[in-house]
């Protein structure tokens, strides 16, 4: 979703309030996504968390 709104990962990391890299870290995989994280995102791009996910 990031991509198709042409945003940048530092983009995206300040409008979740983390640093760039604790959200390259989340986008890979590596990190999990703290469910506070999810519900900014969800709200950000008018989607559900089930959507984020891949549940829906």
């Amino acid at each position: 979703m990031r991509e198709d709104n042409d945003l940048s990962q530092a983009q995206v990391a300040e409008i979740i309030n983390v640093s760039q890299s604790t959200y390259s870290r989340y986008e890979s995989g590596f990190l999990d996504i703290p469910s506070e994280v999810l519900i900014k995102l969800s709200k950000y791009y008018d989607v559900t968390v089930g959507y984020l996910l891949g549940v829906e």
